[in-house]
C-alpha cells in the first residue's frame, strides 16, 4: 500500500486506492473478514454525522467504560464533545483568552484537544477518518494487514490506538527525536514496541525520512499505510466534525459576551492539514479567513525555506496533499524559541504567579493554561500575529485549537530549563519571556497572501508528489480549483451510508 503510484495506475485507481477516496465495496472478502472480526470482539463504527453531533450518540454506548482504556466503546467518543472525565459536554471545552494576556483587543477562542480519548490529543480523530472508510470499503483487512502510522507524533499515537480497537495491529513510525512521552504511550499501548515503533532520523522537520520508511514497508502487502498527508478522509472529518465543532464554540462563546462578535480568522498549524480543513467550513459559514500557521525556524510556506524546530506535532519542510492552499488567506511563522519559553512560564509557579500578579490574567484562564501543548501555544501566537496584522478589533474575534496538552511535554519542559533558565523559572524569568513573546508579538514574519502567493506555495508541492511520491499530474493539478475540494464532501455521506450498512451486518452476525 505505498504512495508511490505505478505509471500506469488511472486516476479512479489512485483516488480510491491510495487516497482513501472509495464510494463502495473495493474487496467483499476483506469486508467480510472485518465484519466477522467486529462481530467477535463487538466492535461498531459511529458515522461521521454522529462525531460531528455527538447528541444523537447514545450515552449508553460509552457509560462505565474508561475514556483512556483501549475499548472498542471509545470510538463513540472521537469527538470535540467530551470532558476531562471522559464524560459529554453541551458545547466542546473551550476558553476565551483575554487581552491581559494576550495584548490585543481580539477575543482569542481556543478549543481544548486533549479531551479526545485515548491520546489526549486531537489526532484520534484523523487516525479514525483515513481508517474507518478503509475497513467500510473492503480495502483493509484486519485479518491480515498492519496499519502503518505516518507521523511526527500524536497521529501516529492516535493510529495505535484506534488499530488496537478496531482489532488490528498498527505500527507507528515518527521522528526519533520527539518528546519521551510519546514514546512512553507506545510502549504502553503496543503488544510489541521493538516491532511496532520505528524511529526514523531526526525530529519535526524530517517528513521525507518518514515518507522513505512507508515506501520501503510498503514492499510487503501486509503492510497498509495510512499517510495522514494525503488521506483525503483527514482533510474531510475536520471538515465536518471539527468545523462544525469550531462553530458551535463560537456562538456559545458570542451568546456568553452579550456582543455581536464577527468570526474573524481561525489559525491552524498546517502539520498534516487535516485541522485547517475546518477553516474551509468556517469560512463558507462565517466569513472566517484561513490562517496557515508553520515555524519560523523552518519557513516552508512563507519563504520556500527549511531547517529545524521544536514545536512538535505540526510538520513542514513540504505542502501536504491534502492541504487546500488555494483557499488560505494568510501565513503566519513563528518562533520555537516562544512556544519553548511560553511552554515553561505555563506551567510554573512563577510564571503563573507573575501572570496574575502582574498581567491580572483572571485564574480561570490561568487554571486552562496547563492544557496548551507547544504547537497550542504556536496557534495563539499566530492569533494575536493576526489580529495585528489585520487591525482587527474588539469585536473580530479568532478561534484556533489547542491540540494537546502540557502533560505530553515533561521532558521537553526539563531540556528547555536546563537550556535556558538554569534549570529554574524565576519571577524575573517570567517577566523577561512576557517581554520577549507576549508583549509584542511581531507581524514581521506574517504575509497575508496574493493570488501569486498561493500558486507559489500550491507549485511548492510539486516536487514532493508529483516528482518523489508519484502522484497523478491531473490530481495534483485538479487541487488547484475549489470545485475539486467542494466535490469531495460527497464521500461523507456516502461513507455514512457505508458505515450504517457495515454496522448492520456486523449486528446480524
Amino acid at each position: 500500500m505505498s504512495i508511490v503510484i505505478p505509471a500506469q495506475t488511472t486516476l479512479d485507481d489512485a483516488l480510491i486506492n491510495q487516497f482513501g477516496l472509495a464510494d463502495h465495496v473495493v474487496d467483499e472478502g476483506a469486508l467480510a473478514n472485518s465484519v466477522a472480526r467486529f462481530a467477535e470482539q463487538g466492535i461498531t463504527l459511529p458515522s461521521f454525522a454522529e462525531l460531528a453531533d455527538p447528541s444523537i450518540i447514545d450515552p449508553a454506548r460509552t457509560a462505565g467504560v474508561d475514556h483512556n482504556a483501549p475499548d472498542p466503546a471509545n470510538l463513540w467518543r472521537v469527538h470535540w464533545y467530551n470532558t476531562l472525565d471522559g464524560g459529554r459536554a453541551a458545547v466542546p471545552d473551550h476558553v476565551v483568552l483575554p487581552s491581559s494576556l494576550t495584548g490585543v483587543e481580539s477575543p482569542i477562542i481556543v478549543a481544548f484537544g486533549d479531551r479526545f480519548p485515548m491520546i489526549t490529543a486531537h489526532k484520534v480523530l484523523a487516525a479514525y477518518a483515513c481508517l474507518a472508510p478503509r475497513v467500510v470499503a473492503g480495502q483493509f483487512d484486519p485479518t491480515r494487514h498492519r496499519a502503518i502510522w505516518p507521523s511526527t507524533g500524536n497521529y501516529a499515537r492516535g493510529g495505535i490506538a484506534i488499530s488496537r480497537i478496531m482489532a488490528s495491529r498498527g505500527v507507528a513510525i515518527l521522528p526519533a527525536g520527539m518528546s519521551q512521552e510519546r514514546f512512553d504511550w507506545l510502549d504502553a499501548w503496543c503488544a510489541n514496541p521493538a516491532e511496532d515503533v520505528i524511529r526514523t532520523v531526526g525530529t519535526e522537520s524530517n517528513v521525507k525520512e518518514i515518507y522513505d520508511a512507508c515506501n520501503e514497508l510498503a514492499r510487503d502487502p501486509g503492510n497498509f499505510v495510512l499517510n495522514q498527508f494525503c488521506e483525503f478522509g483527514n482533510h474531510l472529518a475536520h471538515y465536518e466534525v471539527t468545523g462544525r465543532a469550531l462553530g458551535h464554540v463560537f456562538e456559545s462563546a458570542r451568546a456568553a459576551s452579550g456582543r455581536d462578535w464577527r468570526l474573524a480568522a481561525f489559525t491552524s498549524a498546517t502539520g498534516s492539514a487535516g485541522t485547517i480543513a475546518a477553516g474551509d467550513r468556517l469560512k463558507e459559514t462565517y466569513g472566517a479567513k484561513i490562517v496557515a500557521v508553520e515555524a519560523l525556524e523552518c519557513p516552508t510556506l512563507l519563504e520556500n525555506g527549511f531547517g529545524e524546530h521544536n514545536i512538535q506535532g505540526i510538520g513542514d519542510k513540504h505542502v501536504p496533499l491534502i492541504h487546500n492552499v488555494m483557499n488560505s488567506d494568510v501565513v503566519v511563522a513563528v518562533s520555537d524559541r516562544a512556544t519553548d519559553q511560553l511552554q515553561v512560564m505555563f506551567n510554573s509557579d512563577d510564571g503563573l504567579g507573575y501572570l496574575a500578579d502582574r498581567r491580572l490574567v483572571p485564574q480561570s484562564v490561568l487554571a486552562t493554561l496547563q492544557h496548551f501543548g507547544l504547537s497550542s501555544i504556536c496557534n495563539v501566537l499566530a492569533a494575536i500575529t493576526t489580529a495585528k496584522l489585520l487591525g482587527l478589533g474588539p469585536q473580530d474575534a479568532i478561534v484556533t485549537v489547542a491540540t494537546d496538552g502540557a502533560a505530553m511535554y515533561p521532558s521537553e519542559q526539563a531540556k528547555i530549563l536546563a537550556r535556558d533558565f538554569g534549570g529554574g523559572f524565576t519571577n524575573l524569568d517570567a517577566a523577561q519571556v512576557w517581554g520577549q513573546h507576549l508583549a509584542d508579538v511581531p507581524t514581521a514574519h506574517a504575509l497575508e497572501l496574493t493570488e501569486r502567493d498561493r500558486n507559489r506555495i500550491f507549485n511548492l508541492g510539486y516536487y514532493t508528489w508529483v516528482e518523489q511520491q508519484g502522484t497523478p499530474f491531473e490530481l495534483f493539478e485538479a487541487r488547484r480549483h475549489q470545485d475539486f475540494w467542494r466535490g469531495l464532501r460527497r464521500y461523507l455521506g456516502r461513507w455514512d451510508e457505508m458505515i450504517a450498512d457495515f454496522n448492520a451486518r456486523v449486528a446480524a452476525r
